[in-house]
């Protein structure tokens, strides 16, 4: 039995999702990148790459982490780059989308014979937190001034408009997409290629993936733009999960189990968000509060249902947990890190990768 805690990826439910990326791509022409800010994990590249068309980032590592471990296209984009990134950011994209007209024209000589594109906000966004609105007010997050792109059109190929957050509605992108059309259209028209981001939860199930197809088909092709996607959540939603046994188990008003793990260090988007865990099962009479063995008194990874009373030993499983997780864990408390698990399409369970006390050492100083 593999010692948790431990991440587990299952090849085959994350080829589902593939799936329906593939589908997605050959029916309207748009392509799709993995977006590396939400799951970097490359162990299951091998079989990303079979069904996407590269990647897309959000800083100078993981376009790096893109062009070496994924093949096709490397797309680089950054809030802000550093003067002492810029080449390495050039050798190694394809494609480069600044995020403001400033820094597009402070690096417009060095980059001259790249592929270029500027990042569009759009000032609508489906986000239901400001924290991670790109609409937001005052947002940093791309120019929004039509006349103002207008005077650097000449300077790109492309454009990239990144408004969906979580969006499991249609009728929303759709929506959304009008307002895109309706105030930039005669710009997209001057351009070659257009990413309308990630967010977009087309993966999820009874998703009308024939409208959605025949909204980016016709989109494509009123402005004559090679339309890209940015998968992220979409391609790995419910594929993985966090492995915990449970260490202990009290009763403070509430019955309460502490397990292996952290929410903190270990499924910290969560709790920025103040959202609780998902759990699988979770049915029964005997209800538990589980926590994590960091000190942070918030730890709380939720409350669930059990068939029976929770004892020492008893493993549980966290559904959904790679998404903005794995690449945010961290070693809060000196916690032990989960090692990563991937179950492999024929059914076998191999362990890729553990980490030990050297690796907590190494990352400080």
């Amino acid at each position: 039995m593999i010692k948790t805690p431990y991440y587990l990826i299952d090849k085959q439910k994350l080829l589902g999702n593939l799936e329906k990326i593939a589908y997605v791509r050959e029916q309207s022409g748009a392509k799709a990148l993995l977006a590396l800010k939400c799951f970097a994990t490359w162990s299951v590249f091998d079989l990303m790459q079979q069904y996407m068309d590269g990647t897309t980032s959000s800083s100078l590592y993981e376009l790096k982490l893109g062009r070496q471990k994924f093949v096709g296209e490397t797309h680089a984009y950054s809030v802000a780059w550093a003067d002492d990134e810029i080449p390495e950011m050039l050798a190694n994209s394809d494609k480069v989308i600044f995020n403001s007209i400033g820094q597009l024209e402070r690096f417009a000589e060095v980059s001259a014979d790249k592929v270029r594109g500027l990042r569009v906000n759009p000032q609508v966004s489906s986000s239901d937190y400001l924290l991670a609105d790109p609409a937001r007010p005052f947002s940093r997050l791309g120019e929004w001034d039509p006349e103002k792109i207008a005077t650097v059109v000449d300077k790109v190929s492309g454009f990239m408009f990144h408004n969906n957050c979580e969006n499991g509605s249609f009728e929303l992108f759709d929506e959304m997409l009008g307002t895109i059309e309706e105030r930039f259209g005669h710009l997209l028209e001057q351009v070659e290629w257009v990413s309308l981001g990630g967010g977009i939860h087309f993966t999820g199930d009874d998703y009308p993936l024939d409208q959605f197809c025949a909204r980016l088909k016709a989109f494509s092709e009123r402005f004559g733009v090679q339309v890209y996607l940015e998968p992220g959540e979409a391609a790995i939603t419910l594929s993985s999960s966090l492995e915990v046994t449970v260490l202990d188990t009290l009763y403070n008003g509430k019955h309460l189990a502490v397990v292996d793990s952290s929410i903190e260090a270990h499924l910290l988007d969560l709790l920025i968000y103040r959202l609780n865990a998902k759990m699988e099962p979770c049915t029964g009479e005997y209800t538990y509060m589980v926590c994590g063995k960091s000190c942070l008194a918030g730890d709380i990874f939720g409350a669930f249902q059990f068939e029976r009373p929770l004892a020492i030993g008893d493993r549980l499983s966290f559904i959904d947990a790679a998404g903005y997780t794995m690449v945010k864990k961290n070693w809060f408390n000196g916690l032990k890190m989960p090692s990563i698990v991937v179950k492999q399409l024929d059914g076998s369970v191999e362990v890729v990768r553990e980490f030990g006390f050297d690796d907590y050492l190494s990352s400080l100083s």
